[in-house]
């Protein structure tokens, strides 16, 4: 049994290490940083977390500050960047997210000029807390800490112009709270959510209230994300705020480029929104 079990852990380690060592550069140069204003370490965390029964400890869930940043090949960067910043779900990190969700190819073929910067969230735990972005401002000190140091990477002087938030599952949260007073909401032009739509709906109604910005929604039947998606829906009825509902998941680029807000009811599976028909790379080759 001993030796099973060791063979198991054996197993488990070297699958994790591949994992972080995936080999993006056929499409890109990808950047690791240890930032001051990543969502953690965070004082709210530091004794861990409980989700019902199962606890989550500070050092192995919450004291990570890694944030990563990528740069396709086809894009030399100008002084002034547009930016796509992730964040992963619950169970999840920054590194398995790439590779299981394949964001870094999917960007690669959307030919969009952007970098992708993905946070470290609540690391493989099941917890939505944003940590440190959910302050005000704080956000707009992370993306500048990001820049910086990628300025030094590449020896250019970056600024941000443009922001894509968008996220899967859990990343609701923490992408409400940046909206909300994140401190660069005038530069977020568009959101995505992936199955993500769990609460905090009247932050993300206000955004689209005030703010021009381009809005998707995809959503499944099981995720627990259709009934608020749905409502959200009725609200925008009533407010005359027009938008694309699609149904399924045949829908066409001309769909999604129509609308300056987009839902849509998937039949899919809560993670094969991401990825399962290229829907991250369709949505960033769709925008402005």
């Amino acid at each position: 049994m001993k030796y099973l079990t060791a063979l198991i852990f054996l197993i488990t380690a070297y699958c994790t290490m591949f994992a972080q060592e995936a080999d993006y550069s056929d499409y890109g140069n990808l950047y690791r940083f240890e930032l001051v204003n990543a969502p953690f370490p965070d004082d709210e965390r530091s004794e861990g977390h409980y989700y019902k029964e199962e606890f989550f400890p500070k050092e192995e869930h919450y004291n990570d500050s890694t944030t990563l940043a990528f740069i396709p090949d086809y894009y030399e960067p100008e002084d002034s960047v547009d930016i796509i910043v992730y964040f992963h779900g619950w169970g999840n990190n920054v590194d398995k997210t790439l590779n299981k969700f394949h964001l870094i190819e999917q960007l690669h073929a959307s030919g969009r000029k952007s970098v992708l910067i993905t946070p470290e969230g609540p690391k493989n735990s099941k917890d939505s807390f944003g940590g440190k972005l959910e302050e005000p401002g704080r956000f707009k000190l992370m993306v500048e800490e990001v820049l910086t140091k990628l300025s030094k990477e590449i020896d250019k002087n970056l600024s941000v112009r443009n922001i894509i938030l968008a996220g899967h599952s859990g990343a609701y949260r923490v992408m409400s709270y940046i909206l909300l007073h994140g401190g660069s909401t005038e530069r977020i032009k568009e959101v995505y959510l992936f199955d993500a739509l769990y609460a905090e709906v009247e932050k993300y109604a206000y955004w689209l209230d005030h703010y021009n910005g381009r809005f998707i929604d995809i959503y499944t039947p099981n995720g627990g994300t259709k009934y608020l998606s749905e409502n959200l829906m009725v609200d925008l009825d009533a407010w005359k705020i027009p938008y694309t509902f699609i149904e399924g998941d045949e829908f066409t680029n001309n769909q999604l480029s129509g609308s300056r807000i987009v839902f849509i009811s998937s039949q899919l599976s809560h993670s094969e929104v991401i990825s399962s028909q290229d829907q991250f790379k369709r949505f960033l080759e769709t925008g402005k």
